[in-house]
């Protein structure tokens, strides 16, 4: 839960537009920048110390990938911010880690916030990233708020050519990358249809309290991958309708196939929450008639001992014209009468299907 709400510093009121400050958590880390740079016949891979390093790729025939880790260094989002000339508003937006999905049209360059997902199986906690993406003709630069890294089968297809990404441009670039964040959503998802279904298992066998603290925990869950994913249509949707000069006709078809991807998770998620809220009324109504189970054996035991309760009562009674009393065998023949009136509800209640 806490990594979900952040803790950072968060924005004051009455700031003017364009201040810069990180809203995510604080960290001490160095930020990491490593550069990718290739074309079809050329490839080179480095990381470097200083965003400076990075300058002489702005205007280079080639397609350059600069992604950085860590968004905690103002002065480098700034230096970052001078060399592209991007927008102070833009700045401000890759800092704010609470950021919207969103796509913004600069006609220079493009910029695309999204929320990166990973679930973390040691420890059983959602990890809700902000990524940001800025596309220029020859350069994108990917800043991610921690080292949370869906985009190694990206390098690895940049660095043995495989497929079009070395013969495409910049554009095919940022649509590998969204893609590898939508497939993420997919395994994200796979988890937790997986934890649903051994959740519903225990909700028919034996629910529990604890039981229901799970649900709840995958419903809070859900309803923040539900508000990182579902923007994200309208930024494809963006993306493929746009008359950016920056996006080519021949990318649009693989946008389409991101947008019906995105698609699918939504439904997806839809149906999970679909799922979630039935195991919560299931959970009731285990609960409502696990209760009525014990109810109904607590009533039969009560309702046996009504008539035995009335014979105990009634020899209980110390009157001298009772000749039960001065009997021999009174004493066993009332215990005996009882059993077999004990003996008479059970059977009657067992042939009316009440046990």
């Amino acid at each position: 839960m806490q990594k979900l709400f952040k803790k950072g510093i968060k924005k004051q009121a009455g700031l003017p537009p364009g201040t810069l400050i990180f809203t995510g958590e604080e960290k001490v880390e160095k930020i990491k920048i490593n550069i990718l740079d290739y074309k079809k016949e050329q490839y080179e891979e480095k990381v470097i110390e200083n965003i400076e390093d990075c300058y002489p790729y702005k205007d280079t025939d080639t397609v350059t990938w600069i992604n950085i880790n860590g968004l905690h260094d103002i002065g480098l989002i700034e230096k970052i911010g001078e060399c592209f000339k991007i927008h102070p508003l833009v700045l401000e937006d890759i800092l704010n880690v609470d950021q919207r999905p969103k796509i913004e049209d600069h006609d220079d360059y493009i910029f695309v916030v999204l929320k990166m997902l990973k679930y973390d199986r040691n420890t059983n906690e959602l990890n809700i990233e902000h990524m940001c993406l800025i596309l220029t003709n020859n350069c994108v630069i990917s800043l991610q708020e921690s080292e949370v890294d869906v985009f190694s089968a990206v390098r690895q297809r940049i660095k043995m050519s495989r497929g079009r990404i070395r013969v495409l441009g910049t554009d095919y670039l940022v649509y590998a990358l969204i893609d590898s964040i939508v497939d993420g959503y997919y395994t994200i998802l796979e988890v937790y249809g997986e934890k649903l279904q051994d959740l519903e298992k225990n909700l028919v066998e034996n629910p529990t309290p604890n039981t229901l603290q799970l649900i709840h925990n995958i419903k809070r869950d859900m309803a923040f991958i539900r508000r990182s994913v579902w923007p994200l249509r309208e930024v494809i949707n963006a993306l493929i309708r746009g008359e950016s000069k920056l996006i080519h006709e021949k990318i649009e078809i693989y946008l389409k196939d991101i947008y019906d991807h995105t698609i699918q998770v939504i439904d997806t998620i839809e149906t999970l929450r679909d799922i979630i809220s039935g195991m919560i009324d299931l959970f009731m109504s285990s609960i409502s008639n696990k209760m009525n189970e014990v109810m109904k054996v607590l009533t039969i035991i009560a309702t046996i001992f009504i008539p035995l309760g009335f014979l105990a009562g009634l020899y209980g009674m110390n009157f001298k014209n009772m000749p039960e009393l001065n009997w021999y065998l009174g004493y066993p023949m009332l215990l005996l009468g009882m059993l077999i009136v004990a003996l008479f509800m059970l059977g009657y209640f067992r042939k009316k299907k009440w046990l």
